[in-house]
């Protein structure tokens, strides 16, 4: 049977897909910017046909109609990573958080320690021969649709074809459920003047010929915008914003001297405005991988001069980060921040940065603190640590001992705070 008849025959409507589903599966929702929206729509209205649904994810866009108010008997989430659409179901436990890195993700699927039932995927039209692109998020999106016992795609015109290891055919899924819905967008992060000062500090650590991984928010975007004078930056990341387009189109980011897929920029998920999805539509500088794959920290350290910037929530003065919760309430996740701070520091001449800015709550809280809150999770280890910034300066801890870290991070914390850091130092058996 041609591929197009194969298409045509698994045409169902967004109603009639999610017929397929039963008490107890255990299912895959793609995320970011690809989370299957009109899918999850239509398995809401079934709830109350279903019960004990396992619904495994990354991050979440938009609005979540599965962790409503009276959907807790239906459906549970098993986060991998935490963010607005269920923060509240985490804190109300009526969800579940996995911490795990990023690159261990697809893993959990293929070897049976989170065995799925469906995979529901979001995807681009197929091309001539029938494969359909996984989009703006490959993530761990091709493991789930290759390890689950029934692929459910959400096929949506608006989809950008992009390319990479991020194909699936036709003959590999069981229902097609065609759309045309805008993606989900990131508004643009306008830097704060404070953003700015920090990334004025991490600007001087990118060299010409840099290979660079950034996250979410606005002080990647700063540092993006600082990088005028720079020559030959290469992209090898989690996730392409806007900023990044940006800085190609100065020729600030040509790709040219990277030693791991020059030429390239290697992303396993893009977010941002619509724009940035007609621009990576079809277009071969963009490759997109499966995250055991881009966060891979022995791939990643194949880049030479790898420049990893993360954010954390808050950093004790012996160097341990937290970003993940802030004391026992669940924020966020582990993500890629180990994966790329360790890859980095495996790096020829690379350099692994934690960015954060020195207060929260109008600079009444030191996010540099003598202990972290009770119950916080470590995330990057202390031993993981290398190069910390604020808006203060920059502290590299790496082969210190406790109190000369102790030292470098009150130099960079907000200098009303110093008296109460010092303190704890003089006290501490840091000496």
């Amino acid at each position: 049977m041609a591929w197009i008849d194969q298409y045509r025959s698994k045409c169902v409507t967004a109603d009639e897909a999610m017929e397929s589903l039963k008490p107890n599966d255990r299912i895959f929702l793609s995320g970011n910017a690809a989370t299957p929206l009109l899918l999850m729509r239509a398995l809401a209205k079934r709830a109350a046909g279903l019960s004990n649904i396992e619904v495994n994810h990354v991050l979440l866009l938009g609005e979540d109609p599965l962790s409503k108010p009276g959907m807790e008997k239906h459906f549970r989430h098993n986060s991998l990573f935490v963010g607005p659409a269920d923060r509240a179901a985490i804190a109300a436990g009526t969800s579940d958080y996995v911490p795990v890195h990023l690159s261990n993700i697809p893993s959990l699927f293929r070897e049976g320690q989170l065995p799925l039932d469906v995979a529901i995927i979001h995807c681009s039209p197929p091309d001539d021969h029938g494969f359909m692109s996984y989009g703006v998020e490959c993530a761990a999106s091709k493991s789930a649709a290759e390890n689950a016992k029934l692929v459910i795609v959400q096929v949506n015109e608006q989809m950008p074809r992009t390319l990479g290891d991020v194909f699936i055919h036709v003959s590999r899924v069981h229902k097609v459920v065609e759309c045309s819905e805008l993606l989900l967008e990131l508004p643009p992060a306008n830097s704060s003047e404070m953003e700015g000062r920090i990334a004025d500090h991490i600007a001087p650590l990118i060299a010409d010929g840099a290979t660079m991984q950034m996250g979410i928010g606005g002080i990647p975007d700063a540092v993006l915008a600082r990088l005028e004078g720079k020559h030959h930056i290469g992209i090898h990341t989690e996730m392409v914003s806007d900023g990044v387009v940006k800085a190609i189109d100065k020729g600030i980011i040509t790709n040219q001297k990277k030693t791991l897929h020059p030429g390239k920029v290697v992303a396993t998920f893009i977010m941002g405005s619509r724009d940035l999805y007609k621009y990576v539509h079809n277009n071969p500088l963009f490759e997109l991988h499966p995250c055991d794959y881009t966060n891979n920290p022995f791939i990643v350290s194949q880049n030479a001069n790898m420049v990893a910037i993360n954010s954390c929530i808050e950093v004790d003065i012996t160097g341990q980060v937290c970003s993940d919760s802030i004391g026992t309430k669940i924020y966020s996740g582990f993500g890629g921040q180990v994966d790329f701070i360790r890859g980095a520091s495996y790096s020829k001449n690379g350099k692994p940065i934690i960015a954060l800015p020195a207060t929260t709550k109008n600079g009444t809280v030191s996010r540099i603190v003598p202990f972290l809150k009770q119950g916080a999770g470590v995330v990057t280890t202390r031993a993981d640590v290398h190069y910390i910034v604020t808006e203060f300066g920059v502290a590299y801890l790496h082969g210190k001992n406790l109190r000369q870290r102790a030292e470098a991070l009150i130099a960079i914390a907000d200098p009303k705070f110093h008296s109460e850091l010092e303190d704890r130092l003089r006290t501490a058996t840091l000496k």
